[in-house]
């Protein structure tokens, strides 16, 4: 004959003397086979809230973490269950429904989160490389201007075929070998996601007299899509297919770039 818990109504099997809900002796006074009863829970004892159930609440919170919200739905039905048997024991049923919801919303957008992210991330590598496009057009400008500026304050010199010369540290005192006409970035030979050098230099008595000034995307495709090069003439020049050019000779046969 089935036998019920005195305390929490849970049905007892055959030869069970302990209660799986609430620990109960079957065998303490009060306990029988009458019908399940659930009582109140003890005074004096009050309520906690489900563990489960703020596991569930944070998982379904913490949406930019990847899959959290299945956290956020297995803990809360769990919670929900856990909170139905536990006889007035434990508490938080609206925080494991919350939970619940804002995981079940997840699942519900996350199909519309990746169409946007479909058609936004693409948009945004353009931008991204049409920023540093820009950004290396005007760098080697820079570095035409400072190849100009060298040339006259050191004509004994030349032009410079060294970047970290153009450049120098701050605060120092200007010379052919540090002359700062750029920035200490443009002068690393790396700057938005574009590496620069200036190469094919020609030597003449001891002075250099032409010069090569180059530019092509750190990461083809990522970074950049086009090179760039200049020369005495100070034209910026477009190799289309983003491979860094070698020569002047190379450099003089491109395009020169659009204004």
């Amino acid at each position: 004959m089935a036998s019920f818990c005195a305390v929490c109504g849970n049905t007892l099997a055959e030869g069970e003397r302990f209660c799986r809900v609430c620990g109960r002796d079957s065998a303490a006074p009060g306990a029988g086979s009458a019908a399940p009863v659930v009582p109140s829970p003890t005074p004096g004892a009050p309520a906690t809230t489900s563990g489960k159930a703020i596991v569930s609440l944070v998982c379904g919170l913490l949406f930019f973490v990847p899959l959290l919200f299945v956290g956020a739905i297995v803990f809360g039905h769990l919670a929900l269950s856990e909170i139905r048997k536990s006889a007035g024991r434990l508490k938080g049923q609206g925080i494991a429904i919350a939970g619940l919801v804002l995981g079940y919303l997840w699942i519900a957008g996350l199909p519309i989160m990746l169409i946007v992210a479909a058609i936004a991330i693409p948009n945004l590598l353009r931008a991204r490389i049409a920023a540093n496009e820009s950004s290396a057009v005007a760098s080697v400008r820079t570095l035409n201007v400072a190849e100009v500026t060298y040339n006259t304050t050191y004509p004994d010199k030349g032009f410079t075929c060294t970047l970290s010369e153009l450049g120098g540290d701050e605060g120092g005192t200007p010379n052919a070998h540090q002359a700062m006409l750029i920035d200490h970035v443009l002068a690393s030979g790396r700057k938005s996601g574009y590496v620069f050098s200036i190469q094919g230099c020609t030597v003449q008595n001891g002075v250099i007299v032409s010069y090569e000034i180059e530019a092509h995307p750190v990461t083809l495709n990522q970074t950049g899509t086009r090179a760039f090069c200049s020369f005495e003439d100070s034209v910026v020049r477009v190799q289309p297919s983003g491979e860094a050019v070698s020569t002047p000779a190379e450099c003089q046969a491109l395009t020169p770039l659009s204004q």
